[in-house]
């Protein structure tokens, strides 16, 4: 079949193609709209089966194809990828792309063997070993090589994971960690190169000014002591590495192509200097070399060019006379001179500085020696003869002293710049041929050879090397001499020229690839703040990114400390090794299905060694320099988590989160939460328009507000129709809710549910939303606005089967009334209170939810109050003193007020109410009324009523009610009856009983209420009251007549017209009309004021005849008031007073 497509590919270019489709984008597939035609007449004629797929899936042979021409191009991300697919669909005729060349040794070993050999091994190896000793200095340089050597191993199996661009660290920890953290760990990588590069360039100067060329300096060091003299060499270091690094920046500019011709030569340098090394190490065995260091007493003396004999006097023909160095000591050169007092005590005595690897003097520099700084260099089995302890040092230029503090963390944090460079390989992954086996063969093999050099060297120059000569750092006492290179064979000046150059040489890869690397990252877009540096020269040169680059490193050189810029880049290349060792433990531990790695030496215990190695060395080096190079990358990824692009890479944090979510919920799925553990888990149902704006946008106000709980939050909306139809709408709402969402402030997650009509896909979100154990245990919802008229019957219907189906759920739930006055997130209230009317136990919600509230700033100034109501028979002081006391074990500031609701008579205003919700609801069952009709009908119920009140005398009214009781099969509590019976039946006459009430008396709640209006009790207080319930002995409800004309439209006037009978009226609505009229007065007497009120929400009828009438007992409680939110409980305890 390749054949055949080749065949084809080779042809006349398809003109005969079937369709016009063009083909998905896809860096595997080629674009062009030829191989797009080729393709479709290929698949026309063989693949038939799956011709209608073929829009969008390609043919596995087009796409391995395609994948022959891979190239390890940088593709940061898929923009990158998206952007070289439409340049290569622009130009068919693309120039072939040069197949890499290089292999293991060029490409890989022989770049980290320049990177790891550097300028610390050349000037400061010898001083280590001197100031550590030999089996510190090995401790120190075995647990940097392994760090390397464990990050290689995790290096590697992250490398062998697919095709990794160039872009090295960073590209790797990018898109293992994500983009924070590799935002993060790419900028700490890119300023530890920048400052490598400063490092690098001290050195160099160093070198110059010291041992190279002394006179050179502008700053003259000669004849000052102490702080003068360091100030001097600091200054001179300033001036020269400035001029240095500019003149690198400019290399660098003018052209990168004379940088990598050069890598070579530098190669070459610092591979003789090491060779000459181990030449002189072999030819000290044979014949040490003539070193001679000065010692006066046991201290070593500074010898350049002050004295040219190691004595005081010499014996001459003329007699005994002195020499140079008598004269330095004492005022006159005559032998009865006044001379320094340590000079005359002791004698001076010359010793052979490099004795040779024979000699045994390894046994002397085992242990370390440390220093203070200005300490004197002293010979370990010596002794100078000091007078007396507290006298002053004198003449001390005169001695090799210690330029700084030692300490083995100093060491440690000094040493570790010579062990970097092990991600030279992986950063030219682009140019290799087999970049899967070349990269860990030839990382693992560097860094094997460079220790093996670095450990060989420590016994080496403890072997060979006097004890004071490793000590004296800049060579001062074997005639201003590199120490290392008086080892050296076959000249001193094979390593100081050739570690000038490979120092030179190294800076100039630092401000190569810093650049670079900073531009990788500006080009990723993950760092806004970074986009102009991903801007350059037309050949792509990061020009601003050099720039920057080159103002990071001045600051390393205005440090001007070789020893102080170690530890600065030590912290931030021991960062990013320690995220590349936890990237491949987090991708071995996940077991992701992509980890695929070739290279197959990796555990993920290594990787946390090495981890814990390189957490361990941060410290050890400089604690305070860690703690800053940890803020800053904390920064930086705090900066990256909340202002950068959002990349979806597929890293390992995603996957951890993965991980860590499912076992919560498996956690969670152990059991319910416990009381102290509970909060609210919102379910917030919002409905939109036709233009999917969200039509109560200050629910989610008021979500942000309740979230002080931390909790989870799902918003939903119910669409009607069918899924396949709606799906785009679907896709535009959650966008909506999103973008709501995020102007809120509220975090959690949307779901849009499709179903045939809006109960059923509100029922599903109440029922399937959440997951496992993170399900929501409340429910928001606003009331239904406009419900009593005509056209939103079926929202308040929808609305009662809500509550329903919540008490069902054992789910709490919050109805907001007159959402839109609600405070939006802005808004402050600086003073008002938040009353919560506490009447029957929802299990404690009433009591957290002003809590919760009041976290908010928006509400955080109001107070809180709690009022409860007291019956007949409680004793309101005590519950008042109880009640204080719980609030205070639940430790909630409140106010506490306790309301005594006595029995008292219904009023005819009750009544009338009852009775106008009773008409509307019975007109509303049995006639069809149309649009214009259902509009008025409130208007022309109000208006009959309120004439038979004014015709009506209530006070002279003997109240006789008809109730007709239910089946005795049916719980009268359950469902009383609505519709009035007849008081007689045709099968049996009607059972009569009566109950005699007096105001006076108290009713038990287990009988109905005496029906009084308050001016007949007044007149006639022991008058009776007939009560009469209509029974039918076969147990069947007797029918209620139908009212006249209702059958026919003509009917709808008289029906219209009808007079109210309190006669007829349901006994359980009247009472309950009464409670919503009673509470409702003393709510407004002591809450009207309240910015918010809490209040229980009373349950709707278990049987669904009385939907209606429950929405008007529920507008009459809460009638008046400005914001309210009606709660009902979960069933369960959510507050508790033990800790």
């Amino acid at each position: 079949m390749l054949n055949n497509l080749t065949d084809t590919e080779e042809g006349d270019g398809g003109a005969q193609g079937q369709g016009d489709n063009p083909k998905e984008s896809s860096p595997f597939i080629n674009s062009s709209d030829a191989a797009a035609e080729k393709s479709q007449q290929y698949d026309a004629k063989n693949m038939a089966l799956f011709e209608e797929e073929m829009e969008t899936i390609p043919m596995v042979s087009s796409m391995l194809s395609s994948l022959a021409n891979y190239s390890n191009l940088p593709q940061g991300s898929k923009e990158h990828e998206e952007a070289e697919n439409n340049a290569e669909a622009e130009s068919s005729r693309k120039k072939p792309v040069k197949a890499p060349q290089l292999g293991t040794l060029m490409g890989v070993y022989m770049p980290c063997i320049q990177n790891i050999f550097g300028v610390i091994l050349f000037l400061r190896m010898t001083w280590l070993v001197g100031i550590g000793g030999v089996i510190g200095t090995f401790f120190i340089v075995f647990m940097c090589c392994a760090t390397t050597m464990l990050t290689a191993i995790s290096m590697s199996a992250i490398a062998t994971n697919g095709v990794v661009p160039a872009g090295g660290a960073y590209y790797m920890i990018s898109r293992s960690l994500g983009p924070e953290f590799g935002g993060a760990v790419g900028i700490c990588f890119y300023l530890g190169t920048t400052f490598a590069g400063a490092m690098y360039i001290l050195g160099a100067i160093e070198l110059l000014l010291i041992y190279i060329c002394p006179q050179a300096a502008i700053f003259p060091i000669e004849g000052l002591e102490g702080a003068e003299a360091e100030a001097a060499l600091l200054n001179n270091m300033r001036v020269y590495g400035t001029i240095l690094l500019a003149s690198m920046a400019t290399v660098v500019f003018v052209g990168v192509k004379y940088v990598n011709k050069l890598a070579l030569v530098f190669l070459a340098c610092v591979i003789l200097s090491i060779l000459a090394v181990y030449a002189g190490v072999i030819k000290t065995a044979i014949e040490p070399p003539v070193f001679p260091v000065c010692l006066l007493g046991n201290r070593t003396l500074v010898w350049k060019t002050s004295f040219d004999v190691c004595a005081k006097t010499i014996e001459t023909a003329n007699g005994t006379v002195t020499t140079k160095l008598w004269s330095l000591f004492c005022d006159s050169p005559l032998l009865n001179a006044t001379c320094d007092k340590f000079f005359a005590n002791n004698n001076v005595s010359e010793i052979q500085g490099i004795p040779g690897v024979a000699s045994g003097i390894l046994t002397e520099n085992l242990f370390g020696t440390y220093y203070d700084k200005g300490d004197l260099i002293a010979r370990k089995n010596m002794e100078g003869i000091v007078e007396d302890q507290d006298d002053p040092l004198t003449n001390s230029n005169r001695y090799v002293l210690a330029d700084i503090t030692s300490f083995f963390t100093l060491l440690v944090g000094i040493y570790f710049p010579s062990v970097t460079g092990i991600m030279a390989g992986s950063n030219r992954s682009g140019d290799l041929r087999d970049a899967q086996k070349s990269i860990p063969i030839g990382t693992i093999a560097a860094i094997t050879t460079t220790s093996t050099v670095y450990v060989s060297s420590v016994f080496l120059f403890g072997a060979c090397i006097d004890g004071v000569v490793l000590r004296d750092k800049f060579g001062e006492g074997v005639h201003g001499n590199l120490v290392i290179g008086t080892l050296a064979w076959p000249s001193p000046w094979v390593i100081v020229i050739g570690s000038f150059f490979s120092t030179c040489g190294a800076g100039l890869q630092s401000l190569t690839g810093a650049p670079r690397l900073l531009q990788a990252i500006a080009k990723d877009n993950i760092v806004p703040a970074l986009r102009i540096f991903g801007h350059g020269k037309a050949n792509g040169e990061p020009t601003w990114s050099l720039l920057l680059t080159a103002c990071i490193c001045e600051i390393g050189i205005i440090i001007a400390s070789l020893d102080a810029v170690a530890p600065i880049l030590s912290m931030f290349f021991l960062m990013c090794y320690m995220f590349v060792n936890l990237a491949c433990a987090l991708q071995t531990l996940l077991r992701t299905p992509n980890w695929r790695p070739r290279f197959k030496f990796y555990h993920w215990l290594l990787s946390f060694l090495g981890m814990s190695l390189c957490l361990t060395l941060m410290f050890l080096c400089s604690w305070y320099y860690a703690i800053v190079a940890m803020v800053i990358a904390g920064s930086i990824y705090k900066y990256i988590e909340f202002s950068g692009a959002e990349k979806e890479w597929g890293d390992g944090i995603r996957g951890l989160s993965l991980s860590a979510a499912r076992y919560a919920l498996m956690r969670l799925e152990e059991g319910p939460p416990h009381t102290k553990n509970w909060r609210p888990q919102l379910l917030v149902l919002v409905s939109t328009d036709s233009e999917h704006n969200v039509e109560q946008p200050r629910l989610l106000s008021l979500t942000n507000q309740l979230k002080a709980g931390k909790g989870l939050t799902i918003v939903g909306s119910a669409m009607e129709g069918t899924y396949l139809e709606n799906y785009d709408k679907k896709l535009l709402t959650e966008q909506a809710l999103r973008k709501l969402m995020e102007t809120e402030k509220v975090k959690g997650f949307c779901q849009v549910t499709v179903s045939s009509n809006i109960r059923d896909a509100t029922s599903h979100l109440i029922q399937a939303s959440g997951l496992g154990g993170l399900k929501h245990n409340a429910v928001l919802v606003s009331w239904p606005r406009n419900w009593k008229q005509g056209d939103e019957l079926q929202n308040w219907r929808n609305f009662v089967e809500l509550v329903r189906e919540t008490t069902a759920a054992d789910l709490a739930l919050l109805v907001p009334k007159n959402i839109s006055a609600f405070p939006s997130n802005g808004e402050r209230f600086s003073e008002g209170h938040i009353d919560v009317w506490w009447i029957v136990h929802d299990g404690g919600m009433l009591m957290l939810l002003p809590f919760l509230l009041r976290q908010h700033k928006v509400w955080r100034k109001c107070k809180m109050r709690i009022f409860t109501v007291a019956q007949m028979d409680d004793n309101s002081i005590q519950m008042k003193k109880d009640l204080t006391t719980f609030l205070y074990h639940l430790r909630i500031d409140a106010q506490v007020e306790v309301v005594e609701m006595h029995d008292s008579d219904i009023s005819a205003y009750t009544y009338e109410k009852t009775l106008v919700m009773e008409q509307r609801s019975q007109m509303l069952k049995k006639i069809n009324l149309t649009k214009t009709e259902r509009e008025c009908e409130i208007q022309s119920i109000t208006d009959s009523s309120r004439g038979s009140i004014r015709r009506k005398n209530p006070a002279a009214v003997t109240t006789q009610l008809s109730v007709t009781e239910e089946p005795p099969a049916a719980s009268k509590e359950e469902k009383p009856e609505e519709e009035s019976k007849s008081a007689s039946s045709p099968v049996s006459p009607p059972v009569q009983v009566q109950l005699i009430n007096d105001t006076t008396t108290p009713t038990s709640p287990a009988t109905p209420a005496a029906l009084l209006s308050p001016a007949e009790g007044a007149q006639s207080p022991g008058e009776q009251v007939q009560l009469t319930w209509t029974e039918k002995l076969d147990g069947e409800p007797a029918k209620a007549p139908k009212p006249p004309g209702a059958a026919t439209p003509e009917g709808v006037k008289d029906i219209f017209s009808m007079k109210p009978e309190w006669e007829n009226l349901n006994h359980s609505n009247v009472r309950r009309m009464h409670t919503a009229l009673r509470l409702n007065e003393v709510i407004m007497k002591k809450s009207s004021e309240a910015k918010l009120v809490l209040l229980n929400m009373p349950g709707p009828p278990r049987n669904r005849t009385g939907d209606e009438n429950y929405m008007e007992f529920l507008e009459v409680l809460t009638e008046g008031l400005n914001r309210v939110l009606l709660v009902r409980g979960g069933g369960r305890e959510v507050i508790t007073i033990y800790s």
